[in-house]
């Protein structure tokens, strides 16, 4: 069976950190969509980690770590993060595999994401610019480039055919993007020969035959149910599906194959970019939590938005995943309100829904409030459920009995060890 690691929110929701404490329990971490937008965090013995491709496991000596078929992989990023990695000591080569079915993105990818981007205005979705809806245009469109082509003599005919092809594109956007493109391309060629150094595999049957061999695995999803292509929202989304069943896509599993759906949610919401945010805050507790909860993009850097948990959205996102295990990430940052709240319903159109409806955006939803009371105790110190203040027992008994799924792990800092199991 394979277990799947999701965030429930929009992304930001702490799966880098729950996927390192896991890992000892598995062997084999699976990466199953997105690519380089993605920004996992960990923390332990006093240093911060980032990770863009690189599944969250790799800090665990016992653990196999794959990039799946249904991530994208900038060969450029992804040189830097292996450099990143060099002075801890990983045997990389023996614990990183590459799916030959994962598409690659090119330069020009990256430009035409710029170009696209800049051409919308204001209309603009908020794209970290990493060439991640492009590479997945070109995937679908069924003229992508795909890690398995650099085994292959031609492939840089191939990658010249599709660069020509994107370079007419970005002129056709008529937009000012100013770019050196010999450059960009030496850049690329050095990340292929730090990637080809790697194991490549048909990373289906290497999990077939894992699972057969009774190998426990962990498919680790890149950022949020909301921003799913097909259930997020809609067209401020990422280019991937980010619920469950992009991992039987992302990785050849078969449905009947998954086993438990980790979800992870913040104890409040965050989102980056564009997009409806029904419970977002422009006051002194929206600053609050963005400054104690040091809420800035990991990949961009930019700073997040911030609210009230959204009940109804994660709710909503619960159901599509079958989650059957919940974990409450930063309740350490809620400590000091006097009381919070909880978004349980909108007023939609007029009606109070408690569903997640069709459009979100501000002019159509406004947030149904249930207020508890807040908790003043520092948690980042506490390693037992026993000594979490009643305060926050009584909202997460409040969260259990609305989602109907148990809270499993409460984390209280932003370390490893700062982590409670129920």
């Amino acid at each position: 069976m394979v277990d799947l690691l999701l965030g429930l929110q929009w992304g930001d929701e702490g799966k880098g950190k729950i996927v390192d404490v896991l890992t000892k329990d598995y062997d084999i971490i699976a990466r199953f969509q997105g690519g380089p937008n993605a920004g996992h965090t960990l923390e332990f013995n006093g240093i911060k980690h980032v990770l863009h491709t690189i599944p969250s496991g790799i800090f665990h000596k016992n653990a196999i770590n794959i990039v799946g078929n249904g991530v994208v992989i900038d060969p450029v990023i992804f040189k830097k993060e292996l450099d990143n990695l060099e002075k801890f000591n990983l045997d990389i080569a023996t614990k990183l595999f590459i799916s030959r079915k994962a598409h690659l993105i090119l330069p020009t990818h990256r430009l035409l994401d710029a170009a696209s981007e800049t051409a919308k205005g204001k209309a603009k979705i908020g794209s970290t610019l990493k060439g991640i809806g492009p590479t997945y245009m070109d995937k679908t469109g069924r003229n992508g480039m795909r890690v398995g082509d650099l085994e292959f003599d031609n492939w840089k005919d191939k990658y010249r055919s599709l660069a020509n092809k994107h370079e007419g594109m970005i002129a056709y956007y008529n937009v000012d993007i100013q770019y050196d493109l010999k450059e960009l391309e030496d850049e690329f060629c050095e990340g292929i020969e730090a990637l080809k150094k790697l194991k490549f595999i048909d990373s289906e049957q290497y999990i077939f035959d894992a699972m057969a061999n009774g190998k426990k695995i962990l498919a680790e999803g890149a950022q949020g149910s909301l921003l799913d292509i097909d259930f997020g929202t809609y067209p401020f989304v990422t280019s991937s599906n980010t619920t469950a069943a992009g991992a039987c896509t992302g990785l050849g599993v078969a449905p009947g194959k998954i086993g438990r759906v980790l979800g992870i949610f913040k104890a409040y919401t965050t989102r980056v970019g564009s997009g409806p945010f029904p419970t977002e805050l422009f006051d002194n507790d929206g600053q609050t939590m963005g400054r104690v909860g040091n809420e800035f993009g990991a990949t961009t850097g930019r700073p997040r938005r911030c609210g009230w948990l959204d009940l109804v959205a994660l709710k909503y996102a619960v159901r599509i995943n079958g989650v059957t295990d919940l974990m409450m990430m930063k309740a350490d940052v809620l400590s000091g309100f006097e009381s919070i709240k909880i978004c349980t319903a909108y007023t939609y159109k007029g009606k109070k829904v408690e569903h997640l409806p069709y459009n979100i955006e501000g002019n159509n939803v406004v947030p149904v409030y249930t207020e508890l009371k807040g908790w003043s105790q520092d948690l980042t110190e506490m390693t037992k459920a026993n000594e979490l203040p009643p305060a926050l027992n009584a909202y997460i008994a409040f969260l259990e009995k609305q989602l109907e799924v148990p809270i499993k792990i409460v984390s209280v800092g932003p370390d490893r060890l700062q982590t409670i199991h129920r």
